[in-house]
């Protein structure tokens, strides 16, 4: 019992905690993506960071929840004469999103305090995680930020919103990575040059608010053909919007046209990453391995989704695998930058 104790004083159990609220975050990635392809995102038309921690519990409550959705946009044009169960199903999706970020505050603050307080995370290093809990809540702000963009006049949220709340889901993932790993590893001595894996991480971010576009444009339902795009090299259309920089955020075909590029370029760099990384040695060789794999996987997956015209199943599985794609890179960037020479 004294040795459990012990350890959970240590710096290693802080790596763990870490590692643990990246993995949440990753669930909520998860259920996020889910959430869109099941249009289920606006059907909490109201924000209470408290009391929504509840769902309904009576049946005037989630008669009530109901009739709030049916005052917007995407019930009135698309979803009218829905009943109350099916109603149910979507709610309970973006309910489940909402809980996991309130789950992850508790997760995050209860345990920094106790290591705070045991001295496993010093006090020096406190400000970077009160950094993080307030980039956290700010997720959820952009959160709601985003869903307000679908309740009054469109019947789903703003692509340029989903993007940036996607895209600071990421960062936030990153972030928490790589402290987690500089307490898990421990590495010292001189930074090395990362630039390659730095590179790729930066690559695929943007490739993963890219695919956020293709997501809210509802581009991965035309075009469903590869290595083509029903016959063509470039999409028909593709500058028709005026003023012409419109065209790769509104675009559906255009925005899907640049996600395809994204692809081959990050699986050109993944590949020089791994000619290289095979002559390194330890845990620098095993995560430029890692990179490969996961970025062949998602682009056979990227395929296989598009053909299928984008099944929610499948759709997810390509989003979440984008973040772990993130992940190896970052895990490659810190082997990198701190193995020994």
């Amino acid at each position: 019992m004294e040795k459990a104790q012990s350890f959970w004083m240590t710096r290693r159990a802080v790596g763990l905690w870490l590692l643990g609220i990246a993995a949440v975050i990753m669930g909520m990635v998860t259920i996020g993506g889910l959430t869109r392809l099941t249009g289920s995102g606006l059907s909490i038309t109201e924000w209470e960071p408290i009391m929504g921690a509840l769902p309904p519990l009576s049946a005037q409550a989630w008669n009530e929840a109901f009739v709030k959705y049916q005052q917007i946009p995407q019930y009135v044009l698309e979803n009218r004469g829905m009943s109350l169960e099916a109603f149910k199903g979507i709610f309970w999706w973006e309910w489940t999103h909402r809980f996991l970020g309130r789950f992850l505050g508790v997760l995050f603050i209860v345990p920094f305090a106790w290591f705070a307080w045991k001295g496993a995370i010093r006090k020096s290093e406190w400000p970077r995680f009160v950094i993080l809990f307030f980039l956290g809540g700010l997720q959820g702000l952009i959160g709601w930020w985003m869903v307000q963009s679908g309740l009054e006049t469109r019947v789903s949220v703003s692509q340029y919103r989903l993007a940036i709340h996607l895209g600071a889901a990421i960062l936030l993932l990153g972030a928490i990575l790589w402290i987690a790993l500089e307490y898990l590893r421990g590495l010292k001595g001189p930074p090395q040059p990362a630039r390659r894996a730095f590179a790729l991480a930066a690559l695929v971010y943007v490739q993963i608010l890219l695919g956020a576009l293709v997501a809210g444009l509802h581009a991965g339902l035309i075009y469903n053909s590869w290595p083509d795009m029903n016959g063509r090299v470039f999409p028909e259309g593709a500058l028709v919007l005026q003023p012409w920089w419109l065209n790769p955020f509104e675009n559906a075909g255009l925005a899907q046209f640049d996600h395809r590029i994204g692809a081959y370029i990050v699986a050109g760099v993944a590949a020089y990453i791994y000619v290289l990384g095979v002559r390194l040695t330890g845990p620098a060789k095993t995560s430029a391995k890692l990179v490969a794999a996961i970025t062949t996987f998602q682009i056979g997956l990227g395929i296989t989704t598009l053909l299928m015209l984008a099944p929610e199943g499948l759709a997810a599985m390509h989003q979440v695998t984008a973040a772990l794609l993130f992940c190896a890179a970052i895990w490659h960037a810190y082997e990198l930058r701190h193995r020994l020479v």
